[in-house]
């Protein structure tokens, strides 16, 4: 389990049980300790553990019936789940070491575009923040992210040069449901100097708007650099 991950956190300990059962640490149809004790385990709340295994449980990839108690599903239900990566993780996954910095930090409206798909007024203070993020001292992947403040209380007072926003919202942010998009475009002179790019190379793009019931939280920009490719799982 990795050191710097919040298992306090319900996203936390969801984390860590999903990379028990890809790692296959959990094989298919192995019991899966109970609440109180993946609880004592990770220092958190019962409650905690409880939302993670719910998550789980709805994503089909793991049984939970009464008395029997919990397994690893032996046949997960046939539907693609995309979940959230945590950059750190993904990067490090590539047996790669990761490095971030934090390139802008500002409180302003948004864009136009931005404020009009977050259902927000023109001219609502929202958190921006710039980021890189390394593999091996090389450019990864360009974070352009907004945050809605009212959707995030306090969120304006987080340190972003210590944690991404990317590891920190999945950890601290409720949310139910989200908007993504994945495209192809050229790099351009700005992203280019970013990702240590040709301007005219392509790269990969995910746009992703996450949501709380109505209220939307975040809406991210992630420009990866040349050559990466996406690995999912169905």
């Amino acid at each position: 389990m990795s050191e710097t991950l919040d298992t306090r956190s319900w996203r936390g300990v969801h984390v860590e049980l999903l990379r028990r059962i890809q790692t296959k640490e959990w094989l298919p149809g192995a019991p899966i300790p109970n609440e109180a004790d993946l609880a004592i385990e990770f220092g958190c709340a019962r409650t905690t553990v409880n939302r993670a295994m719910r998550e789980l449980a709805e994503a089909g990839l793991i049984d939970r019936k009464r008395r029997a108690g919990t397994r690893v599903a032996l046949n997960p239900v046939s539907r693609v789940v995309l979940d959230i990566p945590i950059i750190r993780l993904e990067v490090e996954q590539r047996n790669a070491s990761w490095r971030y910095t934090l390139l802008e930090r500002a409180v302003c409206p948004a864009p136009v575009p931005i404020s009009s798909r977050l259902g927000v007024e023109r001219e609502t203070p929202m958190l921006h923040l710039s980021a890189l993020h390394f593999a091996d001292n090389k450019p990864f992947l360009h974070e352009d992210r907004w945050i809605n403040l009212s959707a995030v209380p306090g969120v304006e007072r987080i340190d972003f040069s210590a944690i991404s926003a990317n590891e920190w919202l999945l950890q601290n942010a409720r949310f139910t449901h989200g908007d993504i998009t994945f495209s192809a475009e050229v790099a351009g002179e700005s992203r280019a100097g970013l990702l240590s790019a040709d301007p005219a190379a392509a790269i990969f793009v995910v746009d992703r708007i996450t949501w709380d019931q109505g209220q939307a939280i975040t809406s991210v920009r992630l420009s990866y650099a040349p050559g990466y490719d996406l690995h999912s799982q169905i």
